[in-house]
Order: structure tokens, then sequence, then C-alpha cells
């Protein structure tokens, strides 16, 4: 008997909460749509169910305004009419760190228990492309399966593979990580609305019916047929009952059902099962990222990776305070004795992801979304600056610092730690307060000011706990105005002395610290020379750094002899595309900084560091010419658009800062943009020489590998494409690691030197997409900062280290002035240390339930390794766990502390400490 064909009608909403209005007009229309579809779960028990987008803010956005009504939306959550979670919110997969996606499913899933059970559904509705790792990502959090519109293109016609190298077979697909998780894929391949406004009569009905159940078979691997019911901010469809009913009628032999997630993958599996009983063609199975490769380039929402650039800074910035800086610290602290602020990093988190929805941190809403964010970026920012302040204190505070005793009670302590993974060597600065006078003592604030004043910071030098003189630079930052603000007391005012130290801190242990104090001494600190060779060189043992009369350079990487030249060239080209793409005009050739004259100088000359200051004017067209405005108007699509540049100017002026450190293996970029012109991107070009077809590039929990030349279906000149930390192109015996700080896009040209190329500012005055919205602040004009560091290596980024050198790069170091006192910790403390070269440490935090220690790794490579940890520190065990830290059985001590954790190929492993004896 032939098995009927089943339409599976899913009702949903899919909620942007910020995009082509403010959050809080959305927000008003989210309010009205719950509370009809509460009033109509109440009153009409066909209407069986309703997914609530796969985000559990929505509640708590929903519950603001109508707490009143929680009771009422927790039963039907609980009795499965509401369908809830995964995540928290809806989050970009490019744009947000490793870190934030499981906060996001961890918090999601924490919030979600409150009212019920979360769906067990991968849901990426409108995610603009799907990073590799996310299958594993999905195991571990005890769903196998992914629902996403965007990433892969099926067949088309019959259901038969074409010539065009398409993805997938079907709609339905087997989705394989780089570590070997398989989840099954389900493509919205008629998007998520291909069931929106359902007819109810008769006529329009059948008209519907004819044309949907067409398309969805002709991607569909078996008779199950998904219909999403609704769309974008889509209100919820009242007479859907009545339409189930006349679909029914109309088509005896279709199975209409009001059904839900669930319900549709345990049918759709049943068939898939039977049809690999009955030895039918399999499901296609499509491996690692998921960016619309096989496509022709013109609709990937690629350049959203550029668009407000700044957006993406304050992103990095945050995420790295949080989960690099503020966790690590507090755990620290935690295990000296502290209490862990789980209620202050939820928080924090719960503010920073609301930044991570697509249209949110893509930079592709209205001007007042971005302002919103701003806010948003500051409000988590300063909860995680407080955190780690308040750890470093506790911390410093319980370090031994007695070795210090003997330079006299002038001598000034402080802690430096490091919060990364890797042993780190590199440039630290701090402001010490040489002296501070309270204004509770009763002087006159002249007299308070005189006596700051006259503080001698003569006879001072810089020591580390054994005594030994480093170099170091001071520089008196004068009298400054502080305040206290005691646990006990009212806020105590005071006048200081301050003074800003710089030096090179070296080999301070992996989440570890170690002691320094300024004290007064005599004798010189050790001079051991410039690293400046001329005004126009750099060089360190490792790198040599020429500088040519347009600014450009040449870096020869002395330990193989490899040298990459004409780096740090800038482009400029038009840009009259939009916030989601970039468009250059027709037939305009990129204009360069090569051969422009740049004024050239010294900025900083230290013992262990050297800065040298390049600065360009250069004249570049104002914006597009006229006939933009029009075409934006007229919506013309922006492949099809004939605007020019401008034959207007305006000067935009150009600050780079070169530095080397004289123990780094990289240089170091600053550049300053004073940007005064619209409609345009501005690059800068390191030309790499090195033979390869493909590179690397840092993605979530991965080194994606990814090809230079894009497939024969790309037709947009432009090959852009996302990172997070770095890219990197290599070959057996050099590699480039281009490493950046919140700069999201790049390119690798084809130009015959695989220059990479890395956006660091693009101007755009629309939004795009459905309709004309302006966005003139989106143009970005003004000073803009960004920081960029190339590190060289052998052609291993992961072995030599480069990689871990680009993490790096991305984490403040953490200083704190203290005392002479005794302490519970020494210097040069570390709570473990670990050793796997292909390792990457990604987190270390504290569990809420248990009080464990949980450290998370992952593999850089789809080999396994072997990760040596040693554990310094007092515990009853250690055991797996998944990344919502469900733990697994312990595993075996070796003996002292010593475990041998056995890491599978592009693994993300997170491990439980139970502490204590």
């Amino acid at each position: 008997m032939t098995r009927l064909k089943k339409a599976h009608i899913v009702s949903h909403t899919h909620w942007d909460r910020e995009w082509y209005l403010p959050y809080e007009k959305h927000h008003v229309r989210l309010v009205e749509l719950v509370d009809v579809l509460l009033d109509k779960l109440d009153s009409d028990t066909a209407y069986r169910s309703f997914y609530l987008d796969g985000q559990t803010i929505i509640l708590e956005d929903y519950l603001k305004v109508r707490p009143e009504r929680r009771d009422k939306l927790e039963h039907y959550i609980r009795t499965g009419r509401i369908l809830i979670g995964p995540w928290y919110i809806l989050q970009d997969a490019f744009l947000t760190s490793s870190e934030a996606n499981v906060r996001n499913m961890q918090i999601g899933r924490q919030d979600a228990l409150r009212y019920g059970e979360p769906a067990p559904i991968g849901y990426f509705p409108d995610t603009f492309g799907l990073a590799g790792q996310t299958p594993q990502l999905m195991m571990q959090s005890g769903i196998t399966n992914a629902f996403f519109g965007r990433g892969v293109k099926p067949t088309g016609f019959n259901n038969t593979v074409s010539d065009g190298g398409y993805e997938s077979s079907f709609s339905e697909l087997i989705w394989e990580g780089p570590d070997g998780s398989r989840i099954l894929g389900i493509l919205f391949a008629n998007w998520y609305s291909n069931g929106n406004e359902i007819p109810a009569d008769e006529t329009a009905a059948r008209e519907f019916w004819d044309r949907k159940l067409a398309d969805a078979e002709k991607y569909a691997s078996t008779g199950e047929l998904l219909f999403m019911n609704g769309c974008d901010h889509q209100p919820i469809q009242l007479d859907l009952p009545e339409a189930i009913r006349q679909a029914q009628t109309l088509y005896p032999n279709v199975e209409f059902i009001h059904s839900n997630f669930p319900d549709y993958l345990a049918a759709l599996e049943a068939d898939l099962r039977e049809r690999e009983t009955s030895g039918k063609p399999g499901l296609s199975t499509v491996s690692g990222e998921l960016r619309s490769q096989r496509t022709d380039g013109w609709g990937t929402l690629v350049n959203t990776a550029s668009a407000r650039v700044y957006l993406k800074q304050m992103n990095q910035r945050g995420q790295a305070m949080l989960e690099k800086v503020a966790e690590p610290l507090a755990a620290l602290a935690s295990l000296a004795g502290r209490s862990y602020p789980h209620h202050l990093f939820t928080y924090a988190w719960k503010t920073l992801m609301q930044n991570h929805p697509h249209d949110s941190i893509c930079g592709c809403s209205v001007d007042e979304v971005h302002r919103e964010m701003v806010t948003r970026f500051d409000k988590s920012r300063h909860v995680a600056e407080s955190i780690a302040e308040d750890s470093a204190r506790f911390l410093a505070e319980a370090v031994d610092t007695l070795a210090f005793a003997p330079f006299g009670t002038e001598a000034i302590p402080f802690v430096v730690t490091n919060t990364t993974g890797w042993s780190r060597t590199g440039a630290v600065s701090i402001e010490l307060e040489v002296a501070r006078l309270y204004l509770r003592e009763g002087f006159s604030l002249e007299e308070t000011a005189r006596r700051m004043q006259e503080t001698s910071l003569d006879g001072r030098l810089l020591v580390d706990e054994h005594g030994n003189s480093m170099a170091c630079s001071a520089q008196d930052l004068g009298l400054q105005f502080g305040y206290d603000l005691p646990d006990n007391q009212f806020r105590q005012s005071y006048m200081c002395r301050k003074v800003k130290l710089a030096f090179e801190a070296s080999n301070i242990p992996a989440l570890g610290l170690r002691t320094y104090a300024w004290v007064q001494a005599s004798g010189a600190a050790p001079d051991p020379g410039s690293l400046l060779r001329g005004d126009r060189v750099l060089e360190n043992d490792s790198l040599r750094i020429e500088i040519s009369d347009d600014g450009s350079f040449d870096l020869l990487d002395k330990r193989n002899g490899i040298s990459y030249n004409g780096l740090g060239v800038y482009e400029d080209t038009g840009d009259i595309g939009n916030e989601y793409m970039y468009r250059q005009p027709d037939g305009e050739v990129a204009r360069t900084t090569m051969g422009e004259t740049a004024s050239i100088s010294v900025f900083e000359n230290t013992p262990f560091r050297a800065v040298i200051e390049i600065k360009h004017e250069w004249e570049i067209p104002a914006s597009a010419d006229e006939r933009l405005d029009a075409e934006q108007r007229a919506l013309v699509y922006y492949p099809e658009r004939k605007a020019q540049r401008s034959k207007n100017t305006v000067l935009l002026k150009l600050r780079t800062l070169l530095t080397l450190e004289r123990e780094g293996p990289g240089l170091s970029i600053e550049s300053t943009l004073d940007n005064q012109a619209k409609d345009h991107r501005i690059r800068m070009l390191f030309p790499t020489g090195i033979k390869s077809g493909s590179h690397h590039v840092d993605s979530m929990f991965e080194i994606a590998e990814r090809d230079n030349i894009p497939p024969p279906e790309w037709l947009n000149p432009s090959y852009t494409q996302h990172q997070q930390a770095f890219v990197d192109i290599s070959n057996d015996v050099s590699g480039l690691t281009v490493a950046n700080l919140g700069l999201n896009e790049y390119e690798v040209l084809r130009d015959g030197r695989n220059t990479i190329a890395v956006t660091l500012l693009r101007s755009v005055g629309e939004l795009g997409d459905w309709g004309w919205f302006p966005t003139p602040e989106a143009q970005c004009l003004g000073e803009h900062s960004v920081q960029l560091k190339l590190i060289p290596h052998n052609g291993d980024g992961v072995l030599s280290g480069a990689y871990a050198e680009a993490y790096q790069f991305q984490v403040p170091w953490t200083v704190q002035q203290t005392g002479i006192h005794e302490g519970t910790l020494s210097s040069g403390r570390s709570p473990f240390m670990w050793e796997c070269p292909q390792a990457a440490f990604s987190s270390m935090k504290i569990n809420e339930k248990t009080g464990d220690l949980m450290l998370r790794w992952y593999n850089m490579r789809p080999l396994p390794g072997e990760l040596q940890l040693n554990l310094k520190l007092p515990h009853a065990s250690i055991y797996k766990t998944t990344i919502l830290e469900e733990p697994m059985p312990g595993l075996d001590n070796t003996g002292e502390g010593r475990y041998s954790l056995l890491l599978g190929s592009c693994e993300i492993a997170t491990y439980g400490v139970s502490l204590g004896e």
C-alpha cells in the first residue's frame, strides 16, 4: 500500500528583535503576538502548537511587559503547545566567538528549564551561513539535527544530482563536522515561510497547495513534507485549523497535520529508515562549513562582516573581557577563596548576546538599532571589567610579595596575570600610584595637591621577584584625583601622584602570575640596546622590517630567511552596495598608497620596544555619484547598479604605527583612519608570495581550510570571507599569519601573490534587502583605529606557535598594584600545566551547580592528539563533560595530579575538576 504524503504544518514566527525597526517597536508587536497566541490556545484546541523561534529571550521580552501572564505561558510550554529553546538568542555563526556560542546554548537551556523542556532542535532559520563545528556543538548539546535556511544549494528537479556540483541531493541531508559528528540537516529549500498564510477559501487554497506541494516535493527525499507557517515578525494565522480542514477536503491523498518539529522529525526519520531498507539512494553528506560556496556569490551576505566595523571591534573586546579575562580571573580568585559571581556573569553574557543576532552584530539594521547596541556593549563590558578588577585585586592581596620587603617601604609591588592558555611574553604597562593623600586628612586642596606634586620619582628601578633590575620606561602622569568605594564606608576621595610604567614581561605562565616592584634603588637598568637600525628599520632576533618611502614595508623572517615584500599598502575602492553586500562600481580601478609619499618618523625607542610612525594624506573620491541615490530609491538590485564614484575628493588621513618588541615573534600594526568619504571600502594588503592553493582561517572551535579560488558557480568578482582571530597562508617552508582585533572580513586575492587583504572600514548608506532604508551612520564618518599583527612562521601555524600568538593577541594583560604582605600564592603560580602542541585552550570557569573547575580545549588539527595535564591544586577527581558541563565517568589519576587526555580529531574537549582533597 502506498503511504500517504504528509504535509507537516509548523506554526512559528521568526522574531528579529531589531532590524528595520528599533527594538522597542518590534517589542510592542511581539507582546501583541504572544497575547493573541495565548488567547488562541485558550479558545481553540485544534490549534495544536507554536514554535517560539528557538530563542528563550522572547520569553524575557514578553514577560517584561506581561509578567501577570507567566503562569499561562508556562502552562502551554509544559503541555507542549508552545515549544521553546534551545538558544538564548539566534546568533550569527561567524561573528560570535566559540565560547559565546557555548554560553548561548548553556544559558538558553538554563532559562528554558525554568518553564519546561527545551525542544531538541538545532534551529538556524536565517543564519548567514554556518560554521563547520556546528554538528559537534549540536551533538554535545544532545541535539541530532539542524534546521537552516542558508549555506547549501540542493539539486533542482526530480531529486537528481545535476552536473552543477550541488552540495545536496535533497532538502534533507547528513551534515558532518570536521571531527566526524553527523547530524540530520533540514534545509528550508523553499524558505521558512513556505506554508505562510494558508488560504481557507476553496479556490485560493487549491491554487496555493497545487504550487506549494509541488515546490516541496521538488526537493524532499520522502513523503514527509515540511511547511513553515510563519515568517519574519509574522502574526499567527487565526484561521489555520479551518485552512487545514479545507486542504484535507481538497487533497484526500495528502495527510495535513498541524505539526511540530519533534513530530515531523520522528516521521521523517522513520521514512528515511524505510528508504534505506528498501535500497533507495541515501541522503547526501555535506561536510564542514556551509557558506553558500556553490552559488553565484551575490547573495551570501558575507559583507556583513565589514558593515559597521566599530561594532565588531566592540564585540571582540567584550567577548575577550568576559571569556578570556573575567572568567579565568574569577576562577583563579575562586580557587583562592573568593566567591564566583555566577549571577553577574549571566547578566553580562545575556547583555552581550543581545547584540549577537544576525541583524544586530552583522551591522545590517537601521541606525537606531546600532546606537542601542553600543550601549549594550558598554554595559556588558563594564560588568566584565568590574568582575575582572575585583578578582585581580583579590588575587593581588593573596600573593606573597615579601620578596620586595628588603627594598623598604617605598617599594611598590604589582602583579601581572596572564589569562591566556599559553606561557606569554610581551610588553605590559601599568599606572602606579606612587603616593596618595586622602582628602579626609584635613589638608586644604591646595596643600594636598602640593604634597603630591612634590613626590619624588627619582632613583627608582623596576625589579622582578628575584631582585633583578629590568629595563622599563616611566612616564610621569602627574597629579591625579581618585576615590575608593569601601564595602562599609562612604566613598573616600584622594589625590595621588601617578606614573605609567612599561616593560617586557617574560614567560608569565599560562593562567598564572608574576610579581614585580618599582623600588628605590641605586644602579642602572640593563640596556640591551635599541631595536632601531636607523629611522626606518626595526630588528630583533627573529624579524627585520624595512620601511619604504610610500610607507609599505618588507619583513624578513630571520629564522628561515623568507622575506615578505610590499606589505602594509592601503587600498581604497568604491562601494555602491549596502550593509549586506559589497559592490565595486563597474570598471573602477582600485586606488592604493603604493607610490604615495609618506611621512616616516620614530615614535618610540626603548630597550624593549620600538615604534615607527607612518603618515599619509591621501585624496580619494568624496562619495558615489548622484546616480546611486536614485538607484537606491528605485530598489535597483545592487549587482545591477551603474553608479560610479564622485569626481569630488576629500582628504583621507592615515596614521600607521609599526611596533616591534624585543622578544616578539610578530609585528604589531595600529592604523588610525580619519574617514571623511562615503560609499567606499578601505583595506590593508599583505602580499605573501607563498605558493598555495588554500589557506587557513580561525573560526568557531576550528582552523578551517578554504580554497583560494572560488568554485565555478561563483560569479561575484569579490571573494571576501569571514574570519575571527586570524587568517594564514602557508606551505611546507613558510607561512604568514595575519591576526586582527575585530576585523572579521578578509580576502585572498587572485593576484598571483596570494595577497591577504583585510578590510579596515566599509562605508555604505543603506540597509538593503527588501526596501529602501537609509542608514547614514553606516558611512562610519570620523576617526577609527584598528589593530593587526603579522606573525611569520616556518609553515606550520600550529606547531610553530603562530596561532597561539594570534590567540594571545586577542587578550589584554591584567595588572594590579598591591602592597608588601604575606600571601598564600607565590609568584610564578599557575593552577595547572598542560602540554599538547595541537590543542588550543579556550575556557576556564566555575560550574554554578557543582562548584567544579571547568576547563576546555579544542584540537586545531584533523588528527588525534594527546594532552598532558598536571593539576597543581587539591582535587578529588577529574571527568570529561559535554559543552553543557554534563559529567561523564571520571578519569584515572596517573599520579600526583597527572593525566593523559586523548583528543580526537578536531574535538572540543571539556573537563571538570572536582575541587578539594
